[in-house]
């Protein structure tokens, strides 16, 4: 699938061929703390971070305290794709180049009773954004009318409102509920025109089919938290989640027209379906572990998501080619590892600084001519304190991923590349958190 080379610039937080179908490209969840430590946030426990991926670290809102947290994303996509000849001969490459800008997540949270917190957090939990454009290779149709040209672009987004209560009735044990709302529109055109007409058999006028999908849904997700070690010192955590997937059951409009300007035209040859694959969220169950003390802090997190359970395949059909696309289940490891020099270090800033690093390792959740995408990120980050003895910081991330596969998939007989994607995210985020007693929200003071 083959784009137009260009260099554009847009709030869509997405540019790639593999959103075409389903919800789109899946982003990755947490704040930017989390996101430069690979991605990690099961078992984070820390007072003063807000947790949006396991409800049962709300438990640890401190009482007197009020945390936000809020995080912009800048992505430079790069990507290209492997031409080949009839006789499966690399050829060319086609190339794009696109950046984005957005807001990536806004959370707070705050204190409801001893022992209960709660987290409120909006974020994108996937977008739609693409353009590729395809040329008819059958010679017939090329003597008969001429060149014909076909094109598939979308966009739009998955927003995820997302509310969590913890509750600790012990102190090393607390669990989690969580209530979110998926919420968005996606909106895909396909066209096809005749670029360069030629004298043939009647009149043909463009034709463009649309499908637009309208989401509003709820869904739940549990955890839990256990505190394998607990100490002035040090903390080892070992958290769980589990999310209830299920359809989305968009509303969902499609029509086709045709320019009917023109009398006695020909409709293009189009998809007669416009549907692709099932809106839905998988069913998904992840671990992690995290250790922190005074200087260090690692973490581990695992994720299995069932996105090929119950998930049927889609034929994207068109005259020129016969693609399958399908849901497959997905595997993700992701590592994290920071480190502060001196958190309480007076005369030395840098020491009071947390440097981190991560890795992230997984597949895509569908499948393209029955061959796998394989996805990687490296990230890495820095934590700035706002003052000494303060947990208020600004976070700077950064995000270095791929996503390819090991082969060309075969369509109808030719060879055909698929798209291979570098991308370079660069994230700032503010995370505003009072600790100083003196400085307490939800206090009234008694003394001026």
């Amino acid at each position: 699938m083959p784009s137009m080379a260009s260099a554009q610039t847009s709030s869509i937080n997405a540019y790639s061929p593999y959103s075409m179908y389903g919800p789109g490209e899946l982003m990755t969840p947490g704040t930017v703390q989390m996101r430069s430590l690979g991605g990690i946030g099961i078992g984070i426990r820390a007072l003063g971070q807000v947790n949006t991926q396991n409800p049962a670290a709300a438990s640890i809102a401190p009482r007197k305290s009020f945390l936000f947290d809020v995080g912009i994303d800048g992505t430079h996509f790069r990507n290209s794709q492997s031409k080949y000849d009839t006789n499966g001969v690399a050829t060319s490459k086609a190339r794009t180049v696109y950046n984005t800008a957005n807001i990536h997540s806004i959370a707070i949270a705050f204190p409801v009773a001893k022992n209960l917190g709660a987290t409120l957090s909006v974020a994108p939990y996937s977008s739609v954004g693409y353009k590729v454009k395809t040329t008819e290779e059958s010679n017939d149709i090329w003597a008969d009318i001429g060149r014909v040209q076909y094109g598939h672009e979308g966009e739009g987004d998955i927003s995820e409102v997302k509310l969590s209560l913890g509750w600790a009735p012990w102190q090393r044990f607390s669990i989690g509920v969580a209530a979110k709302y998926y919420w968005g529109n996606i909106t895909r055109i396909y066209k096809g025109q005749v670029t360069d007409l030629i004298t043939g058999n009647g009149t043909y006028a463009p034709t463009t089919g649309t499908d637009n999908y309208v989401v509003n849904s709820f869904k739940l997700q549990v955890g839990l938290q256990w505190n394998i070690l607990l100490s002035e010192t040090r903390i080892f955590t070992l958290g769980a989640t589990y999310d209830l997937g299920g359809k989305l059951n968009p509303r969902h409009e499609s029509y086709v027209y045709t320019d009917n300007t023109i009398n006695s035209i020909q409709r293009l040859p189009i998809r007669d379906e416009m549907n692709s694959l099932e809106l839905r969220v998988p069913h998904c169950v992840g671990v992690g572990l995290f250790f922190r003390d005074r200087a260090i802090a690692w973490g581990a997190d695992y994720v299995y998501a069932a996105w090929g359970s119950g998930n049927g395949a889609y034929e994207e059909n068109t005259s020129v080619k016969t693609i399958d696309v399908k849901y497959c289940d997905t595997h993700t490891v992701k590592f994290g590892f920071e480190v502060t020099p001196r958190a309480s270090d007076v005369r030395n800033y840098l020491n009071r600084v947390s440097y981190r690093i991560g890795a992230r390792f997984g597949n895509n959740y569908q499948t393209f001519g029955g061959k796998m995408i394989n996805e990687m990120a490296l990230t890495a980050g820095f934590g700035l304190p706002v003052k000494v003895w303060g947990a208020s910081s600004v976070n700077i991330g950064f995000e270095y991923g791929r996503r390819s596969s090991a082969g060309s998939a075969v369509v109808n007989g030719q060879k055909v590349g698929l798209v291979t994607q570098n991308y370079y995210k660069l994230s700032i985020g503010f995370s505003l958190f009072s600790a100083d007693t003196s400085d307490y929200w939800f206090v009234r003071p008694k003394y001026d």
